[in-house]
C-alpha cells in the first residue's frame, strides 16, 4: 500500500496518517490524484460525515477542519452536524478576497458559531535575495476587516519562499526550523487562537439550520 493512503481498521474505520505527531485525514488520500471531484449536496455531506465520524481519531487536543472557501454545502454540513467551538477565517488582503471573508463571517454568525478570528495570508512578499518586503496583494486588509467586524485579528502570514518550499515538500517550517522567524508567525497565531478558545469558546450543540 502506498504510504500516503490510509488503511481500514476493524469496524470499517480509517486510520489517519501521522505527520510530525499530528493526525491527518483528507479526501485527497481517498481518491486518485488525477480524478475530477465534482461533488454536490448529499455527496459532500456524506464525505464530511465519513471524515468526522468514521476515522479512528482517538484522543485529540483539538480537531482542525480546513474547509474550502465560500458558504456552500461543505460549510452548511459542518455547521449543522458538528458542535464547532468556533471558526477561523483566512483571507488575503485584497478587497475581492475579503468579500468571501465577510460572507463566511455572516454565515457562521447566522448559525451562532463563534468567530475565533481572522488571519491575513500572503500579507507581504519577502524577497529571498535582498530581504525587502513588497505588498503584492496589498497589506492590512484582513486586519482592518477584523476591526470592522469586531472579531479578533490572529496574525499575518507572509509570502515567503521558505514557507512555500517546505510546505510543498511536506516538511512544515514549524518542524524544520522551529526557532525561526517563519515558525514564530504560525506559533503566534496558534497561541492567540488557543487563548481565545480557553477564554470562552467551548463544546456546544450543533445548531438547527432552516433553509430559506
Amino acid at each position: 500500500m502506498e504510504p500516503d493512503q490510509p488503511e481500514f481498521l476493524a469496524g470499517g474505520f480509517l486510520e489517519p496518517l501521522d505527520g510530525y505527531g499530528v493526525k491527518v485525514m483528507s479526501i485527497g488520500f481517498l481518491v486518485d490524484e488525477g480524478s475530477a471531484m465534482i461533488w454536490r449536496g448529499p455527496m459532500v455531506a456524506s464525505a464530511i460525515t465519513q471524515l468526522l465520524r468514521e476515522v479512528a481519531w482517538g484522543e485529540l487536543d483539538v480537531l482542525v477542519v480546513d474547509r474550502p472557501p465560500g458558504t456552500g454545502d461543505a460549510q452548511r454540513t459542518m455547521a449543522q452536524q458538528t458542535p464547532l467551538a468556533g471558526a477561523v477565517i483566512v483571507s488575503t488582503p485584497q478587497d475581492l478576497a475579503l468579500i468571501d471573508a465577510r460572507r463566511g463571517v455572516a454565515m457562521f454568525r447566522k448559525v451562532e458559531i463563534p468567530i475565533l478570528g481572522i488571519v491575513e495570508n500572503m500579507a507581504t512578499f519577502v524577497c529571498p535575495h535582498c530581504g525587502r518586503s513588497s505588498d503584492i496583494f496589498g497589506h492590512g486588509g484582513a486586519r482592518a476587516e477584523a476591526e470592522a467586524l469586531g472579531v479578533p485579528f490572529l496574525g499575518e502570514v507572509p509570502l515567503e519562499m521558505t514557507i512555500r518550499e517546505t510546505s510543498d515538500a511536506g516538511r512544515p517550517v514549524v518542524a524544520t526550523d522551529p526557532g525561526g522567524r517563519q515558525a514564530a508567525v504560525f506559533g503566534g497565531i496558534a497561541a492567540r487562537l488557543r487563548a481565545g478558545l480557553e477564554g470562552g469558546a467551548g463544546r456546544r450543540e450543533a445548531p438547527r439550520i432552516v433553509y430559506e
